[in-house]
């Protein structure tokens, strides 16, 4: 899996950031396109870092219960068979 830049956390502050000042210059110090910011203001904007780590924890809570499923479902297959 591709290594991202900037963390969940880290992309919530500098969307707060955002908020004190404009865009251009943000994204100059970041060194990321505008359009970044904008998407990560899209997805993050009224998110906590608390929160955006809840929402990292269930992403992989999820991830790690769809394999159990299809575990699951594979077994009970071979158990058809």
């Amino acid at each position: 899996m591709k290594q991202k830049r900037f963390t969940e956390e880290r992309i919530v502050r500098i969307c707060r950031v955002v908020e004190a000042k404009t865009i251009e210059s943000v994204a100059r110090l970041h060194g990321v396109s505008e359009q970044s910011i904008y998407r990560w203001k899209r997805q993050f904007g009224q998110m906590d870092v608390a929160d955006v780590r809840e929402l990292r924890h269930l992403r992989q809570e999820n991830t790690r219960l769809k394999k159990d499923l299809a575990e699951r479902d594979r077994d009970a297959e071979v158990m058809k068979e």
